[in-house]
């Protein structure tokens, strides 16, 4: 009986297991959105807002916990720098699991793994607002018929016969 048995094997001993943690945290932190299977999301979840925690803290000692959980540099100064100020208003639930579809070959059901507080939203493309007055002006130009007035229509090749081709 597994009574009071926090956590999830994941099919692995403890060192493959913790590995695979790091691992997952880290890209996690690095792109801020990962595609893994619900199991191991669930998981992750708890660890990454622990290191967001670690990160909002900011100290020394947090910067040395987080240093030594993460697999890279580069992941822990943009934890401190960029990630952890975005959530200085919110206790918790920095993360959120959307589950996607069942993967091909297991059926594992997959799931995306992100922050809930994104970077600036980017502006709308300019390419919209051209496309719909280009529609704009293609109806104007038509006439009571339907068809457009400045639409030339290709000229008609005519047909050959296969005598007049000798």
């Amino acid at each position: 009986m597994r009574h009071r048995m926090a956590g999830r094997k994941l099919g692995r001993n403890g060192s493959h297991r913790r590995a695979l943690y790091r691992n997952l945290v880290t890209s996690f932190l690095r792109h801020e959105r990962i595609e893994t299977t619900e199991a191991k999301g669930k998981e992750i979840r708890s660890i990454a807002d622990r290191m967001i925690t670690l990160g909002k803290k900011g100290d020394l000692h947090s910067r040395r916990m987080a240093s030594s959980y993460l697999m890279n540099r580069g992941v822990v100064s943009t934890l401190f720098s960029d990630i952890a100020p975005r959530f200085s208003g919110r206790n918790g639930g920095y993360t959120r699991l959307i589950k996607t579809r069942l993967r091909f070959g297991d059926a594992a059901p997959m799931v995306i793994l992100e922050l809930t507080e994104t970077e600036a939203a980017l502006p709308e493309p300019v390419e919209k607002e051209v496309k719909s007055e280009k529609k704009k002006e293609a109806k104007g130009d038509k006439d009571k018929k339907g068809k457009s007035k400045t639409s030339k229509s290709s000229p008609k090749k005519e047909k050959v016969s296969p005598e007049k081709k000798k």
